[in-house]
């Protein structure tokens, strides 16, 4: 699972806000220029964004590896028909494409989200986003980057309790069943315990969140957000 991690790098010294921008202007650049040439252009810039950050790449292939099996069978899903002449090269290239944009997507946000503390990222939203709407949304993103990791570990263990109980010999309808019901369970047990935590905590719909401030660095890097944003309408 792909977590914040301190460090010194390029990317971890930017105000978040910065980083958040990127991330929208990449992405919509990405979604509005789905040409090879856009493509090739837009996989340096990822490139220099997983550099900035450090970001390992094997770890983060490993941590998107189910969402890649379902990028890698797209194309070749979307390139079946029915009938002569039984594959569309021109429908799987497309789809080809749609997941390579996908993919970019996915590694810029893991720059993202290794070089980022949850608290900045609930500060960056809940600052740019006044009022109600800013703070449920703050408090949303916070809560899924707390809580995912956790229910992927519990699912792990899961797998590997069953594992050592030769769970891996009984059918595959089976496993999945058990794991599914395991994991839903301990799913509702963690929200109910995040509950009780909560309120525990007198939790708070605007706590004292860290101060954030643009740096020399962060202006470089807004221009170059901009620049992506507007070239998604060109």
């Amino acid at each position: 699972m792909l977590t914040y991690e301190p460090d010194e790098t390029l990317a971890h010294r930017l105000d978040p806000r910065s980083k958040l921008a990127v991330q929208i202007g990449f992405a919509a650049t990405a979604l509005a220029h789905p040409t090879p040439r856009a493509l090739l252009v837009l996989s340096a810039v990822t490139v220099v964004v997983l550099a900035a950050a450090r970001v390992s790449l094997r770890r983060t292939v490993a941590a998107y590896r189910y969402a890649l099996v379902v990028l890698a069978i797209a194309p070749v899903l979307a390139g079946v028909t029915i009938g002569s002449p039984w594959f569309d090269r021109a429908d799987a290239l497309t789809s080809g494409l749609a997941s390579y944009r996908v993919l970019l997507i996915l590694l810029v946000s893991a720059a993202y989200v290794r070089s980022t503390p949850v608290r900045d990222s609930r500060a960056a939203i809940q600052r740019t986003i006044p009022g109600k709407p800013g703070q449920l949304l703050g408090i949303g993103i916070a809560l899924v980057f707390r809580f995912l990791p956790v229910l992927q570990g519990d699912l792990r263990t899961i797998r590997e309790a069953m594992a050592a109980r030769l769970g891996t010999e009984r059918g595959t309808v089976d496993r999945i069943s058990t794991v599914g019901m395991l994991g839903l369970t301990r799913a509702f047990d963690r929200a109910d315990r995040l509950s009780l935590a909560l309120r525990a905590r007198c939790f708070a719909w605007n706590p004292t969140l860290p101060p954030l401030a643009f740096s020399r660095l962060d202006y470089p890097v807004l221009a170059f957000a901009l620049c992506l944003a507007l070239s998604a309408f060109y």
